[in-house]
């Protein structure tokens, strides 16, 4: 059995985090985050200021796939 391991990259954490840098001038209104390198993985997330609004965005991997019956 394959284990998919932790997701590396926390987009909620993210989007926070941004509400506070960008208004506050520590970051752009675009900026690439990367989390996950200690554990050896690849995580990027994309941020983006429009307007008022905090968009964030990534590649995803699926880990599960298929149908539920109840």
């Amino acid at each position: 059995m394959n284990s998919l391991g932790e997701d590396p990259v926390t987009g909620s954490l993210n989007a926070a985090m941004a509400q506070w840098l960008i208004p506050a001038g520590k970051a752009p209104h675009a900026y690439t985050a990367v989390q996950g390198t200690k554990m050896q993985r690849r995580g990027r997330i994309h941020i983006e200021q429009i307007g008022q609004d905090i968009w964030v965005g990534g590649d995803t991997v699926s880990g599960i796939t298929g149908t539920v019956s109840w």
